[in-house]
């Protein structure tokens, strides 16, 4: 109610007003002014007097600050992947940040992938500068957070308008606990449920950290090493448990200028003096998907390669090609000649699916792919990648050529995720759309064979009355896994491609 304007009605709420009253006179002031609900004739004690600026969107406190700095820590986002690269940070030290906001996106030596926030709270430290390599289980940041583990009782000092219900809190935490217990239903992402599948972890077991209940990728992490359980935890939004800070790595430094020989020996016989040449060496650290390239070409060395190639007649393609360009381009489709090439990828391995292969760790067993998962090279700003296109065998070539569309915009643009970079069983590289005819292409393991395309070439060809005709040539290499593939296999398996492409008529005919 409101404050009467005499000396008697300001004695008695010297007397009988608690501080928390005050406080809620101080609500009101920051809704309105301390002027519309205390009379300026109304001398309240200065110990009473609290600031309008201390106010404004802020929680008037009875105890001590309940704010600690606990270290963000890189989570293993999986496939065995140690380390990743910073590409670009989202905050900023000083930042506000709320859980699930961008933090920042890294690269790893598979794909691009997002960090979001698991807390509430303030940056404090960021440990990496943008391309460096920060390792998994270690500090990202430092983030300042509500210690939820200290008892508080804070007095909100925001505007009605912005102060959530409790009892639609309560509510809310209600029913997340019912369907829990009774119905099975968690708050989780796909991905997390997947990861507990995988590891046999029944999710009413594990103590949630995130928003409204939510279970996060870290809950269960912590669950596997045993730090969280429901047992062990009673509050579904408990802070995690405060881990040691660890020191940032030490950026790699340049390497210094080699001293010459000359200079180092003045005894040593003089040679002749030469031009200098502008700038230095520099040591540069090898990228994301460098490092991917390094341990894959490494795996290949393992395998004995050996290569069959061919040249095929292109023209029956190219005139279907340019009859069917212009009803894919309706569509908002760009048709090349690769849907054709991979589609005849998988009418040849429903013949010869041992191509469609791969050997196990020990080498005494080989896995035959039902699905036709074709990887395709690309060339893009950050280097080589290889995604592909999954089930083939169940695609027409629209379904190929949009997903293959799919797949270029999001290689240049750097926003392939890790799905589309992982379980080929067959690939091929198009090294024609830059140039060259025949190569040798590398196996990429545990796959047992690879195509490379050349370019498209008009030659002069004898036709069958002897006279010269231009025909339009592609050439065609392929590699094979000598340990399982032999020759003859790896040449009826070109043929049969062969057929396809030079009477597409016939693999229209064969398409399911």
């Amino acid at each position: 109610r409101r404050v009467h304007g005499d000396r008697t009605d300001c004695a008695m709420l010297k007397r009988s007003y608690s501080f928390a009253r005050v406080a809620v006179l101080a609500r009101a002031a920051s809704q309105h002014t301390l002027r519309r609900v205390i009379p300026v004739n109304c001398r309240v004690p200065s110990a009473l007097i609290i600031s309008n600026s201390h106010l404004h969107g802020r929680a008037i406190h009875t105890s001590r600050s309940l704010l600690k700095v606990i270290p963000f820590n890189l989570a293993d986002i999986g496939e065995g992947i140690a380390e990743v690269e910073i590409l670009k940070w989202h905050v900023k030290e000083g930042d506000t940040i709320a859980q699930f906001q961008p933090v920042c996106e890294v690269e790893s030596d598979k794909a691009t992938v997002p960090i979001t926030s698991r807390y509430d709270g303030i940056v404090k430290k960021l440990y990496y500068e943008e391309r460096g390599v920060a390792k998994v289980g270690h500090p990202l940041l430092d983030m300042e957070v509500q210690d939820a583990s200290q008892p508080s009782s804070p007095v909100d000092a925001t505007p009605p308008a912005a102060t959530a219900d409790p009892s639609v809190s309560k509510q809310a935490m209600d029913t997340i606990e019912n369907n829990a217990q009774t119905e099975g239903k968690f708050l989780v992402t796909p991905a997390v449920r997947r990861l507990a599948r995988e590891h046999g972890i029944p999710l009413h077991n594990v103590a949630a950290s995130g928003k409204d209940g939510r279970i996060m990728k870290g809950d269960i992490l912590d669950y596997l090493s045993g730090k969280r359980s429901v047992a062990a935890v009673t509050n579904v939004h408990a802070a995690p448990v405060q881990q040691p800070t660890l020191s940032s790595p030490s950026p790699p430094r340049p390497a210094a200028p080699a001293v010459s020989s000359a200079a180092a020996s003045p005894s040593s016989p003089a040679v002749p003096s030469r031009p200098s040449l502008p700038g230095t060496d520099s040591t540069i650290r090898l990228s994301g998907v460098q490092r991917a390239m390094v341990k894959s070409m490494s795996a290949a060395l393992q395998i004995p390669h050996f290569n069959f190639c061919d040249e095929i007649v292109m023209d029956k393609l190219h005139n279907l090609r340019n009859t069917l360009k212009r009803y894919a381009e309706a569509q908002g489709v760009r048709l090349s000649y690769m849907p054709f090439m991979i589609k005849a990828v998988s009418l040849a391995l429903e013949t010869y699916p041992l191509l469609n292969s791969s050997l196990d760790k020990d080498m005494q067993n080989y896995i035959q792919h039902a699905s036709h998962n074709v990887s395709v090279a690309m060339d893009t700003p950050r280097g080589l990648i290889v995604p592909n296109i999954k089930n083939i065998q169940a695609l027409s070539i629209l379904d190929i050529a949009k997903e293959l569309n799919r797949l270029q915009k999001a290689g240049q643009e750097g926003q392939l995720v890790e799905s589309d970079l992982v379980g080929g069983t067959f690939a091929l590289s198009n090294i024609g759309n830059i140039g060259g005819t025949y190569l040798s292409p590398v196996i990429m393991a545990p796959q047992v064979c690879i195509g490379a395309i050349g370019k498209i070439q008009q030659v002069p060809r004898f036709a069958s009355d002897m006279s010269v005709v231009p025909v339009r040539i592609l050439n065609i290499s392929w590699a094979a896994d000598h340990r399982l593939v032999d020759g003859a296999t790896m040449a009826n398996f070109s043929n049969k491609w062969k057929s396809f492409i030079e009477d597409p008529d016939a693999m229209l005919l064969s398409m399911k």
